[in-house]
């Protein structure tokens, strides 16, 4: 099999099973699930199994995430047993305080021994190749994407995924290249680019400037699938597709909600459906005047009431 090209990031509160199903039919090679706690995992709290319960078409890694080899390598097996997914993920980016600041995602770039320890851990645990994401470092003063790079593929990682950004600047700024560059020159491992892709364009010249295997789309997504279709077609080399037309994106963000109706229930599927709905109306003129009426939708009647007037209303 083809190294796959794109890819559609783990994101807590967004890659459920629905979107999921919509980014790999819109064209990602590869979906990855919200990032799952593993001593939650290991206690068995229902929420996170939950995370695990549905995988949609197409090739589909489970993430996870913690700071002790023993606890992941459970995970990783629990992960697998409930996902059937094809690979494991572990998070090494995530850098919001509450994951960071417990030694978790991002934080384990402090670590990289203890980082390694996991990886080793987790591909000793599960039969599934094991992958690991990861940021440009944890601060300007601590850059060491290349050498945790070094260090996972040594303790058996099959692939790295590259933000180019530290855990202290968040996701302001723009993200640094020139890293992910280095991490492939440095690793005989497939390395993916992740940051500020958000158009064809975007895809192909960070495919050049950093020589990755392939892009990771993470945020740039929120809202708009039609970008796995486009930066596909780009990949693809055949013409670029235009983003539909207002009617047909809410068809599409209508069908996200049904899936997530049917995975979750009628009260989180709502809850849920405020933002994405909002997501598919960013930039479309006039948009605010539906964004009350979304933000308090409690039933799918009344999701499906608000669909129909910004279908009849907003081009």
């Amino acid at each position: 099999m083809s190294t796959p090209k794109l890819i559609l990031a783990p994101m807590a509160g967004v890659t459920d099973y629905a979107y999921r199903t919509i980014a790999a039919e819109m064209g990602a090679d590869v979906t990855v699930t919200e990032m799952v706690s593993s001593r939650a995992l290991c206690y068995g709290d229902k929420k996170t199994v939950k995370l695990l319960g549905k995988t949609p078409t197409g090739i589909c890694g489970a993430q996870i995430f913690g700071n002790d080899p023993e606890f992941m390598a459970r995970a990783a097996k629990l992960t697998l047993e409930l996902s059937n997914c094809d690979f494991i993920d572990i998070n090494m980016g995530c850098p919001m305080p509450k994951i960071s600041g417990a030694g978790d995602g991002a934080g384990l770039m402090k670590t990289p021994e203890l980082a390694a320890e996991i990886v080793r851990a987790v591909v000793e645990a599960v039969p599934v190749p094991v992958t690991v994401k990861m940021r440009k470092g944890w601060d300007k003063s601590h850059v060491n994407c290349m050498e945790l790079s070094r260090l996972v593929e040594q303790a058996g990682a099959s692939a790295v995924a590259v933000h180019g950004r530290t855990r202290v600047q968040l996701y302001t700024g723009r993200a640094d290249w020139d890293c992910i560059r280095e991490v492939k020159q440095a690793v005989s491992i497939p390395v993916y680019a992740n940051g500020d892709v958000d158009s064809p364009e975007a895809a192909l010249h960070i495919l050049r400037y950093t020589g990755a295997d392939g892009v990771m789309i993470g945020r740039a997504a929120f809202g708009d699938p039609y970008l796995f279709a486009m930066i596909r077609a780009a990949l693809d080399e055949k013409d670029i597709p235009e983003r539909p037309p207002l009617s047909q994106r809410m068809d599409t963000a209508l069908r996200q909600f049904e899936l997530a109706l049917e995975d979750k229930g009628e009260h989180i599927a709502c809850l849920e459906a405020r933002k994405h709905l909002c997501w598919y109306l960013h930039g479309v003129p006039h948009a605010s005047f539906y964004k009350k009426d979304i933000s308090q939708v409690a039933t799918k009647e009344e999701v499906y009431q608000v669909v129909k007037r910004i279908k009849r209303d907003l081009r």
